[in-house]
């Protein structure tokens, strides 16, 4: 299924997270102006794993560097997750991640 045929919220992200694969999220990334790396997946993997299995959980920045750093080729630090996503990690992944938006800052 492409991107055109999924239904949306007004701010461009997926109503159904189970409609989402590895090709809507190249979509979702084309439109964020973004290119995904295995990095990028990593974290969009993560944190769909935290949504689906730890009671709908979005980790903000600082939760996402504790959860990954030590299965991250290099040392893992907030910046480095803005590299992948300068929109916010927080944000911008969960949305190419197919989750809903979240409501909170990110960060500390």
């Amino acid at each position: 299924m492409a991107l055109a045929d999924l239904e949306r919220d007004e701010h461009g992200y997926l109503i159904d997270l189970n409609s989402w694969d590895e090709n809507i999220a190249a979509e979702l990334a084309k439109e964020e102006g973004i290119s995904l790396n295995d990095e990028s997946f990593r974290l969009i993997y993560f944190l769909r794993d935290e949504y689906t299995n730890n009671n709908a959980n979005q980790p903000n920045e600082r939760n996402m560097v504790k959860a990954l750093k030590n299965d991250w080729p290099e040392k893992l630090t907030t910046k480095a997750l803005y590299s992948l996503f300068p929109m916010g990690p927080a944000k911008q992944a969960g949305k190419i991640a197919g989750l809903p938006e979240t409501k909170r800052k990110g960060g500390y």
